[in-house]
Parts: C-alpha cells; structure tokens; sequence
C-alpha cells in the first residue's frame, strides 16, 4: 500500500506494519473476543500486552534495573508541572532554555520549586545554538536540572548528554526526549529521568513514558496528585488510575517492529540511530547547497529529527506547500511561531520519504528560478 510521507512533528507517523496489525486485532485479539479498547486494564490479556511493551522498552533502551518504567497520561507538556511535583522537594530547580518547550518547562518549574534558576539560555541566537555545557552556571544543592534534549520547534538537539558530574554538580538530569526517543541510544548513568509524549516517535497521543531512577521516587510535594506520584504509579505498575491502554499497546505494537530493524550488522535502536543520521544528512546537505532554501541552526546543534527550513523568497510558502500535498508529502508547514517549513523524520519516516522530499525541492527551486 503506497501511503503519503507524513511529515508531521507530532503526532506523527507511525510504522504501516504496526497500523495494519492494529487493524488486523481491531475486532477480535488473539481469539480474545475482544478489541484491546474494549479490555479491563486489569485482566489478563491487557496484563500481557503491558508486560511484553514494558520488556520490549527496557530492551530497546538499555534500562538499568534500577530505573522504574511508568505508563502515564498528560503529555510532556503535563510533565513540566509533574516532574517538579515530584523532585523539586521545593528546593532550587536549574534549567537549560534551548526553545520553547524548555522556555515552558521554566515557567512550569516556577510554580513549585522556591527557586527556578536559568543555568543557561540560547535565547540571544534566537534559539539557533546550543550553550556550551562548561559555560552553564549551576546552583550549588539544586533538587535537579532541566533539559529539552530535542527541541521539537526550533530544530535543536544535544547529541551526547551533559555530565553533570564531570561540571561539578550532583543534581539529577532530567531529559525531555519527547521528540528523539527511541531514535537513538542513552546514557542512563547520566541521566535521573526521562520523560517523553509517544505521539511522535512511540504511537499515538494519550501515552505518555516516564523513566525514572528509583532513588528519585517517594519525594513528592503534599500537594502532587497521587495519580501523578510517581512512586504511587511504580508500586501499582502504572495502573494506579485506569492506563492508557490502546497507546500501551501500539506502542508495544512499535516497540516490536523497533526490534525488527535491521541496518546492516546493526540492529534495533542502534539501526534506527544510523538510519536517522542518513536521512538527516541526506536534507541538511542538500539545504546547504541551495540558494534557494535555508536551516539557520548552527551544524553542532542540528536535530536529527526536526528540521526546520525557509524558503529564502518567503511569498512562495503556499505555492511550495500546495505543491507538496500534490506529491504526496504532507504536514511541512513550520509551527506557527517560527513560521517556514519543517521536516519531522521520525523513525517511521523511511529513507525513500526523505529522497522524495528533496526531489520535490530540488525541482521546485528550479521552476521557480
């Protein structure tokens, strides 16, 4: 089946394997006699479907022992309000700003840490460059520090996390990863928790994946919700409150098909990380080399998975969009406070959907020339 390339940052694409099996177990699952949205969370065949999703993940992913993996619902837009909940122990919190979602997770911070504390902001590029980890300025005793590891709007990513240890602090890292989980590896010994929506590279919205080191549990404020407690959500399995159980199970369903990758000798997260770095190359180094289009993000801080762009004659954003859905390649318009264009090349995004793309620009830059 030849579907349209779905450049969407979120939600996103997801793999045409794991959305046909979803339809094939729609009415009926494994003989169930039941479709997974019909299930009680709590009887055995759920239980099954939770358990082989939170197996595949911790797999995928490398996580240690000592992490807790949580189902949870929100968002990661929810998270910037649960994490401090949950860690601030209304002490000092540190945040990298790098764009809009960690601008919105300071905000969030505010509202329950005693002092929310810039340690470093891109803010004076335009959000163009990431700050130097040995220029960061951290609070000394802070409860954690904050980063957005991949600014879905504004195209920024770190490619190797902070070591905070090595910076002189002993403040967890908490990532948001919304945006490049499951895209590449992670250090978890430098991380304390992750945290990150499904819907753009896991499945559908309505999902949320919280991990988190279990030294950081059993420390939330009075006033955090026990449905949001992350030691409360650990002890009952992430079924404290009814999970979200068809967002569990296609991420399962894409858990699965992540294992399945193959990319010559690599395989699983290791082969999504390779394919992911030929795809973005594949378009920066064709946007590099145009006059007619242009990525203002400094080359050491370039997503892999969000690509912003401009047409450099701007009056032509509508006619370059129209054209686009004409070929089949939808969801390119940039959000909307940064305007332009944006390529979203999730690990659902094949190669093939990044080489039509660059056709379509390539001959579009020459029509309009």
């Amino acid at each position: 089946m030849n579907r349209p390339y779905n450049f969407s940052a979120g939600p996103a694409a997801i793999p045409a394997e794991v959305l046909q099996q979803a339809a094939s177990e729609m009415l009926d699952w494994h003989g169930s006699g039941m479709g997974v949205m019909e299930m009680s969370h709590r009887g055995k065949e759920f239980l099954s479907i939770y358990e082989q999703a939170e197996a595949d993940l911790r797999e995928l992913l490398a996580v240690p022992q000592n992490f807790k993996i949580l189902f949870m619902q929100g968002g990661g837009l929810a998270e910037n309000a649960i994490v401090p909940l949950n860690l601030s122990r209304a002490a000092t919190v540190d945040v990298v700003v790098t764009g809009s979602w960690s601008q919105k997770s300071l905000k969030e911070a505010r509202k329950y840490a005693s002092e929310v504390h810039v340690a470093a902001s891109a803010e004076d590029s335009g959000f163009t460059t990431l700050p130097d980890p040995a220029s960061w300025q951290l609070s000394r005793g802070a409860s954690y520090l904050h980063l957005c590891s991949n600014e879905t709007i504004h195209g920024i990513e770190f490619h190797e996390l902070p070591d905070l240890r090595a910076l002189g602090s002993d403040a967890p890292l908490v990532i948001d990863f919304s945006s490049h989980v499951a895209s590449r590896p992670v250090d978890w010994s430098r991380v304390g928790l992750a945290f990150g929506g499904a819907q753009k590279n896991l499945g559908p919205a309505g999902l949320t994946l919280v991990v988190v080191r279990e030294d950081l549990l059993g420390h939330a404020l009075p006033a955090c919700p026990s449905a949001f407690d992350y030691k409360v959500v650990a002890d009952n399995q992430s079924m404290f409150n009814t999970p979200p159980t068809w967002g569990i199970y296609i991420a399962g369903l894409t858990f699965q098909w992540l294992k399945r990758q193959r990319e010559g000798e690599l395989s699983g997260i290791a082969a999504m990380e390779a394919r992911n770095v030929a795809k973005a190359r594949l378009l920066y180094n064709f946007i590099d080399q145009s006059q007619f289009y242009v990525n203002k993000v400094s080359p050491n801080a370039r997503s892999r998975m969000n690509i912003p762009f401009f047409l450099r004659d701007e009056s032509r954003n509508d006619a370059f969009l129209a054209g686009a859905k004409e070929c089949g390649l939808l969801q390119l318009k940039g959000h909307k406070s940064v305007g332009g264009m944006r390529a979203s090349l999730y690990n659902a995004m094949p190669l093939a959907g990044v080489e039509a793309l660059v056709a379509y620009m390539q001959e579009f830059e020459q029509r309009s020339a």
